[in-house]
């Protein structure tokens, strides 16, 4: 593994609504200048901030706050090939990789070149009705078209490559990247995939008297999503949900970027992160 280049623009970025999180980001910023380097902070939704990632300004971005923050952080800087180093200000945490020690540790080993970068498929969906394209978005974790407000399921047509599938009739469906089969689709009983796979999960919301198994597909595959009901949304990395009418179409494929995660040590830390994760029910009895 080649070792990366020391970075000598950073920006420490905050979600604006964390607590903490911008005083977070201002000391993580000031750290940084008194290693003698120089480094600005902000709001990851400030103009100023996006136009300068957009300008190249940056060799990195921290960004603090939980794992919307980095769905959002990975938005702005995969365009751009920027890596992110992500400070867990939030609940979750599935895309941080947890350490006990506090950043200035990371902060230490980030300046000092002692990293890798994790690279993390994106996905692209289109938005079509009557052949004509209404919107284009990128994906970290997940694609979901799903019933609106309604409670009755929809139908679901799909095709793979232009081969037909399935129609599913459930709540909805879910497009996934391997690093959204620990969000959204997990929930729906899908598979935990490990995140450098470049695949496409499939999983289905509730289905009723259809097929109910996920369904993982290669990264070069197109899946082409019709709905065939009134009653729909789609709602890209749990932003806010989009109209779709009868005969709409969502067409998703691997997408063109790559998001890049700033990571320390061992690739086994997915795994080790896995366990907290999975034993924060607290219905169930820890065994240890």
């Amino acid at each position: 593994m080649p070792s990366p280049s020391i970075p000598l623009r950073i920006v420490a970025a905050g979600h604006p609504k964390l607590r903490d999180s911008l005083e977070e980001a201002r000391n993580i910023s000031n750290y940084i200048n008194q290693k003698g380097l120089k480094s600005s902070h902000g709001s990851l939704y400030d103009e100023k901030i996006r136009k300068r990632v957009h300008a190249g300004d940056f060799d990195i971005l921290i960004a603090v706050g939980g794992d919307g923050t980095m769905l959002r952080a990975g938005h702005l800087c995969a365009p751009h090939d920027i890596p992110i180093l992500g400070i867990n200000k939030g609940r979750l945490g599935f895309l941080f990789q947890v350490v006990e020690t506090g950043w200035e540790p990371l902060i230490d080993n980030l300046l000092a070149g002692n990293f890798w970068i994790e690279k993390r498929m994106m996905l692209r969906a289109d938005h079509l009705r009557s052949g004509e394209r209404l919107g284009s978005w990128q994906a970290l974790n997940d694609v979901v078209v799903s019933r609106g407000q309604f409670l009755r399921p929809i139908h679901i047509k799909t095709d793979i490559d232009e081969q037909y599938l399935t129609t599913y009739v459930a709540d909805g469906l879910i497009a996934s990247t391997a690093t959204g089969s620990t969000a959204y689709a997990l929930a729906c009983g899908g598979p935990i995939l490990p995140p450098e796979l470049r695949n496409i999960l499939l999983i289905p919301i509730a289905p009723h008297l259809s097929v109910d198994r996920a369904v993982i597909l290669s990264e070069g595959s197109t899946v082409n999503i019709t709905v065939q009901s009134e009653n729909a949304v789609l709602s890209v990395d749990g932003q806010i949900p989009i109209g779709l009418a009868d005969d709409d179409q969502v067409i998703v494929h691997a997408g063109e970027d790559t998001t890049k995660f700033i990571r320390f040590g061992d690739p086994g830390y997915f795994y080790r992160n896995l366990t907290p994760h999975m034993n924060q029910n607290a219905t169930i009895p820890n065994s240890h």
